[in-house]
């Protein structure tokens, strides 16, 4: 991936987020969009090795599009700063867990989990999670995944760019509705969605073996995102 040209672009159209200056760049946007879109279908075959539920996945169903939507925005400008691809079993639009790829100049990263559940599918994930328990910290407790990812509420993802790494982007102050207020593990019962992610420096992607770290990466994230699929898989 030719990530330099890509996050020269991406600096270029965060200073001029403009339709005339787009249009005089419009071959800069199609040749990096093009890398980007490259680098995921590659990325998804060599996810599709351990984890075959994507195998059928093309970028075209995980890229997100770079048009932004300003309908309901304060910030009307018409274009994004970043390239993001969710690779999902069900597709970008899904609200399945998934594999995320963000490249961002200074606020790149990688994420899994899910994110952003409606109240009926975020109340059986955590009925799951109070059933097997055990089988839930024995993933999320293991030295490597929190080495990467860390421990609920450890940081924060936000416009302003992520922590160097978080498990969990919101989290309730109090116990969530019915459920037992004195619970051990109650941290995990307080988060709102199951989104974990690293953070990666743009100098990352430069390396030769890049997406062979993020490959190692993805892998630790694939145990949650079964485990929370088969629940959310239930609603869709």
């Amino acid at each position: 991936m030719k990530s330099k040209q890509i996050f020269s672009f991406l600096k270029a159209i965060a200073a001029n987020n403009n339709r005339q200056w787009f249009a005089e760049h419009k071959e800069e946007y199609q040749q990096t969009k093009a890398d980007f879109e490259q680098a995921v279908d590659c990325l998804i075959s060599r996810i599709a090795e351990f984890d075959p539920a994507v195998a059928h996945l093309t970028s075209r169903d995980c890229c997100y599009r770079f048009y932004r939507d300003v309908r309901f925005s304060s910030d009307k400008s018409p274009y994004k700063r970043h390239y993001g691809a969710y690779i999902c079993e069900a597709g970008r639009k899904s609200l399945r867990a998934g594999y995320y790829l963000h490249l961002q100049p200074g606020q790149s990263f990688v994420c899994g989990g899910a994110y952003y559940l409606p109240t009926n599918i975020l109340t059986a994930c955590r009925n799951e999670i109070m059933a097997n328990i055990d089988e839930w910290r024995k993933m999320v407790e293991a030295k490597p995944f929190v080495d990467l990812f860390g421990t609920p509420g450890c940081g924060t993802l936000t416009d302003d760019g992520p922590s160097d790494k978080g498990f969990g982007i919101v989290h309730l102050k109090t116990c969530p509705k019915d459920f037992p207020r004195d619970y051990e593990f109650m941290h995990y019962l307080r988060m709102k969605d199951y989104a974990f992610w690293h953070r990666l420096d743009d100098k990352f992607f430069s390396k030769a073996d890049w997406m062979d770290q993020v490959l190692q990466i993805f892998r630790l994230a694939m145990p949650v995102n079964h485990f929370l699929n088969s629940v959310i898989a239930d609603y869709e």
